[in-house]
């Protein structure tokens, strides 16, 4: 087993899963600029969630059954290598989609928001306050970004050391001889 194809396999997966959630952080960021009510974009925004969450978990899974079964000497440390890795590298496309949408896809739309906050905020804060907030803006994409990365890979991680448990799945009985008794 090399690490070239459980790279090359988590590669295409990863790619795969960051895609995902990114269409799905488009598609609520275009659900909460449209003009739908608030409760039925509630009710979308929970269920794009539920479908995302739950889609990211069956595409790990598999994923990583699909890896098992091509590679028949793939034991558990091996798929849990490989949906560590997938886990990385989606977080990576995820993130790098984060920042590129707060720094210039939605900028306006991040700035229009935060100073909506921050009029809200004001009366609040003293004036050291405001101004470290103010630098925070500046720095939302870079915080996005690996705010973004910890958590994805982190979740990644998680989920892949789950499943990893029974991928490849064990034969309970593989060393049980009837002549021993």
């Amino acid at each position: 087993m090399s690490m070239k194809n459980v790279w090359n396999s988590a590669a295409a997966c990863g790619l795969v899963l960051g895609l995902v959630s990114t269409a799905y952080m488009f598609a609520t960021q275009l659900l909460s600029t449209s003009h739908i009510p608030a409760f039925i974009s509630t009710i979308l925004n929970f269920l794009l969630w539920g479908i995302k969450f739950g889609g990211c978990i069956w595409l790990m899974k598999f994923f990583m059954n699909k890896f098992a079964k091509e590679y028949s000497e793939a034991d558990n440390r091996t798929v849990f290598r490989m949906g560590l890795l997938t886990a990385l590298l989606s977080a990576i496309v995820y993130a790098a989609a984060s920042f590129f949408n707060a720094a210039y896809i939605s900028a306006d739309m991040f700035t229009e928001q935060y100073s909506q906050m921050m009029q809200q905020m004001a009366p609040m804060m003293d004036s050291n306050s405001m101004t470290m907030m103010k630098k925070m803006v500046e720095n939302m994409p870079n915080i996005t970004f690996f705010s973004n990365l910890i958590y994805c890979f982190l979740y990644g991680t998680i989920l892949s050391a789950i499943l990893s448990r029974n991928i490849p799945s064990k034969d309970p009985f593989a060393d049980y001889k009837p002549d021993q008794q």
